[in-house]
């Protein structure tokens, strides 16, 4: 009975001290921010460009900039997600030769990736009117996560790329999906055009 009594106070001790001294602090695991995405819209591209699609109304389409952008280079920038969608236009002239030029041009672009990408994906995919794209799907720290390119092989050529300003892709998994969508809505809308 003694050893019972004893054994007693013991665990009533321990379960006493336990619960009444000062809790250390444990920090919250880390998370990330929630981000609310809003229902797709989209807007027609204006009338002054070879080519023409719908593009999200969440985005702002900015001419490209940079000191070697050519005409008819957008950028699509979505100001509440961080995203970059920049778009390359070539004239091919009807030539072999500026075709094999900007496919090898679009295929070292990716390529360039290689060294921080876990996997590149690459894969077609064939729009309601006919037309043929080539997707490349990134994983890993690379600063573009999706890119693509759509040619009819004698007149035109568009590739795009998507960028963020950061290389964290498991935070920026729901974002690059929903611009995604965006981008594969854009190819599947896309029309050649004359431009006077």
């Amino acid at each position: 009975m003694l050893r019972f009594s004893i054994l007693a106070f013991t665990i009533f001790s321990i379960l006493f001290y336990s619960c009444g001294g000062e809790t250390a602090y444990v920090p919250k695991p880390r998370g990330y921010n929630r981000i609310d995405l809003p229902e797709p819209s989209y807007l027609a591209l204006p009338d002054s460009f070879p080519y023409t699609f719908e593009y999200p109304k969440i985005a702002r389409l900015l001419r490209d900039s940079s000191y070697i952008a050519e005409p008819y280079w957008l950028t699509l920038y979505y100001p509440e997600l961080k995203a970059t969608v920049q778009l390359t236009y070539k004239d091919l002239e009807n030539s072999e030769d500026k075709l094999r030029e900007v496919l090898t041009d679009s295929y070292k672009l990716t390529a360039k990736h290689q060294d921080r990408a876990t996997s590149i994906q690459e894969h077609q995919l064939v729009t309601p009117s006919g037309k043929t794209a080539v997707i490349a799907e990134l994983t890993g720290e690379v600063p573009s996560f999706f890119q693509f390119f759509i040619t009819d092989s004698t007149d035109n050529f568009l590739r795009g790329a998507l960028y963020f300003p950061t290389t964290q892709a498991d935070s920026l998994s729901p974002v690059i999906e929903y611009v995604k969508k965006d981008i594969a809505h854009m190819i599947n809308t896309l029309e050649w055009k004359e431009v006077n």
